[in-house]
């Protein structure tokens, strides 16, 4: 099989096995949201800016599985500046209402980031440490994992940042209303081989227009240790969408 599409194969293989082994004793619940934002000038400088996500929860007595599909593109005067799509899939064993064992995998194509692609694969510890009644929520979790960050082929050098990291991972959600949210989440993987640290945090504010559809802000900071030629160790996303959940 391709590497490429190895790490995601297994994490896709690990994920449906943990979802389909619990369906004979309880029933699945669903839910999830879907977001779009599109900003589009035109004149002095034409510019257009599209955002795409879908997450999808798939929960049951013993099992919650988070898929998440992205997508981000952006051009100024018919040049394509930013184009990149990820996708990345959870599932989490749950011991009990507070502690679960997790097993992820991820996978993105960045055409600016200097990478081929990225792909992981991790599994290790969580703990939802504080849940309100309203639905806030603190949440932590540490495991290890193993990557592949391929280089672009047309770089002097085409090795892959390739190998072990350690993970940690944290997400704190606050409900101010029922109809408005505050989200936080913090990771940190770091190699331990000496390759790539990366750090990303995602802060996002969320206010209901009508029942299901709501505005949604975002801001994503990534940073990369050590990333090929003339590329910045960190990236910057502002994002504006309106959301639909179910």
């Amino acid at each position: 099989m391709n590497r490429a599409l190895l790490i995601p194969f297994i994490a896709v293989s690990l994920a449906s096995s943990v979802v389909f082994a619990d369906t004979d004793s309880n029933a699945d619940n669903w839910s999830g949201s879907a977001e779009l934002g599109f900003v589009s000038t035109s004149g002095n400088s034409d510019t257009n800016n599209i955002n795409g996500r879908l997450d999808l929860t798939q929960e049951s007595i013993q099992w919650r599985t988070n898929y998440t599909l992205s997508s981000l593109y952006s051009s100024s005067d018919s040049d394509t500046t930013a184009e990149k799509y990820s996708g990345s899939i959870q599932s989490n064993y749950k011991f009990n209402t507070e502690e679960f064992w997790y097993v992820r995998g991820s996978h993105e194509n960045d055409r600016f980031s200097g990478y081929r692609r990225k792909s992981s694969v991790s599994t290790g510890y969580g703990n939802r440490f504080w849940q309100a009644a309203d639905g806030s929520y603190l949440e932590a979790s540490a495991g290890v994992g193993y990557r592949d960050f391929a280089i672009e082929r047309d770089t002097l050098n085409e090795d892959s940042d390739r190998g072990n990291f350690v993970r940690f991972a944290g997400t704190y959600e606050k409900r101010f209303t029922k109809t408005s949210l505050f989200r936080q989440e913090l990771t940190s993987e770091i190699s331990t081989n000496g390759g790539n640290t990366v750090n990303e945090s995602v802060s996002s504010l969320q206010a209901s227009l009508l029942e299901n559809l709501a505005m949604k802000l975002a801001y994503r900071v990534k940073y990369t240790s050590d990333v090929p030629a003339d590329t910045d160790t960190t990236d910057t996303e502002t994002t504006a969408s309106v959301l639909y959940s179910f």
